[in-house]
């Protein structure tokens, strides 16, 4: 199962995102996204996709979606436009090398974040980014049967691989539950994007979606000083755009 080249292009659409609500799409955005991803084309692959063939249309569409009415402010900020994926490890290796540097008698150690491995351990933590993404995106409870159905059509359109699909599919319909979601979490590093790309896919000020980072932060065993260094370095991002 390859997610890697899906969460890629789903962290890279934020601008598109941005730039077709600015285009006229309406407040939630998702008549006019749909829109744009249709007339793009549909059955791309992933390859395609990254050569910029219609990609960027369909993964907003996609992104739109998760996002539901949440601003995509956060979703386009400098921090996955540049460098979608490997970005967000590089926001989390700065977060664990500052929060290294404040514990006391602690040799710091170079933090293993995604944009420094090889292949095959960035697709594990990959899928488990995309995995925290989802469950983020149904924190305010705004995602039901007929926008799952959409969520699923409009993902399909980005990966042929029919493993991909019935994965997504399933992570989908789960009910939301930060226990399931840590378990995914099999290093520090990967705990802190997979708590990375919550936060930038939630309205903090929501109660019900502030909870939920709460909630997983706790199910991740994040120390408190790495948590508010991840929610920093999203917020240095927004304050550069």
């Amino acid at each position: 199962m390859n997610t890697r080249g899906l969460l890629d292009q789903l962290l890279k659409s934020g601008q598109d995102l941005m730039q077709q609500k600015a285009g006229g799409a309406s407040a939630g955005g998702l008549g006019g996204l749909l829109g744009g991803a249709a007339k793009a084309g549909q059955g791309s692959d992933v390859g395609a996709l990254l050569k910029g063939a219609g990609g960027g249309a369909l993964a907003a569409g996609a992104l739109g979606l998760l996002l539901g009415n949440k601003s995509a402010r956060k979703m386009g900020g400098k921090a996955l436009t540049y460098g979608g994926l490997a970005a967000l490890g590089v926001l989390a290796y700065k977060a664990f090398n500052n929060w290294q540097a404040q514990q006391a008698n602690t040799a710091q150690v170079e933090p293993q974040t995604l944009d420094r491995l090889p292949a095959p351990q960035a697709e594990i933590h990959s899928q488990a980014i995309l995995k925290a993404l989802v469950a983020a995106a149904k924190a305010d409870g705004h995602v039901d049967a007929r926008e799952r159905q959409l969520i699923e059509g409009e993902l399909a359109k980005l990966t042929p691989d029919q493993d991909v699909q019935r994965w997504l599919q399933a992570e989908l319909n789960k009910p939301l539950d930060p226990v399931d979601v840590a378990r995914a979490a099999s290093t520090p590093e990967m705990a802190a994007e997979m708590y990375l790309a919550s936060v930038l896919m939630v309205d903090e000020e929501h109660f019900m979606e502030r909870a939920y980072l709460d909630e997983l932060a706790r199910q991740l065993k994040l120390d408190p000083a790495l948590k508010a260094e991840l929610e920093a370095q999203v917020k240095l991002q927004q304050g550069a755009n």
